[in-house]
């Protein structure tokens, strides 16, 4: 299937369990990777599979650490530095479903992704298919090593703002889906309700 203008190459799989993936990127581009946004990669026995993006790492090299403590860096050292690093920036990804013969399912995929696939940021119409429903969410409040609740408050205004007008029903929806797993815990309830306010 072709990619719409705006689905956007995050880059390729340097790692992958059945619930997380790492990707591999050589540079930071508009708009990717944000975090909390959807993603998607082909998979074996299913059509793609759906992650959020939970964390961008930029490890050091010796060449970042000299230039770092450089008082006079050239601009254009800093640039091609920024463009062509040798060592990935490192993109997480928490795996959050995954769509079967054009049906979306909310839970863990029946196997990762293979190394070396290409992830592509989902476009506008596939974020509000998958969000049709919250299912999702638990998969993403049970992850207690990862920012969760600022992860699927990024997720919900994302999918919010796909929705246009209809985004704060939207967001209506998923507070009340969000009151009913989180019932027990209102101090977390009100901080992510906080966090996807319009």
């Amino acid at each position: 299937m072709a990619e719409t203008p705006s689905a956007l190459k995050v880059g390729r799989i340097i790692r992958s369990s059945s619930t997380r993936f790492a990707v591999g990127c050589n540079a930071l581009k508009p708009q990717v990777p944000a975090f909390g946004s959807l993603v998607k990669v082909p998979a074996l026995g299913v059509d793609q599979i759906y992650g959020l993006i939970h964390d961008v790492r930029m490890e050091d090299d010796p060449f970042v650490r000299q230039v770092a403590i450089t008082e006079e860096a050239l601009p254009e050292v800093i640039a091609d530095q920024r463009q062509n690093r040798q060592i990935p920036i490192e993109v997480g990804v928490l795996v959050v479903g995954y769509r079967h013969g054009g049906e979306i399912h909310h839970h863990v995929p029946p196997q990762p992704p293979l190394s070396l696939d290409e992830i592509h940021t989902c476009t506008a119409e596939e974020l509000v298919a998958f969000t049709a429903r919250f299912d999702y969410f638990r998969l993403v409040l049970d992850n207690g090593d990862l920012p969760a609740d600022e992860l699927l408050a990024a997720n919900l205004r994302y999918a919010a703002a796909a929705r246009g007008r209809a985004g704060e029903d939207f967001l209506v929806g998923a507070g009340r889906e969000l009151a009913r797993l989180l019932a027990m815990d209102l101090y977390r309830l009100d901080a992510i309700l906080r966090r996807i306010r319009p």
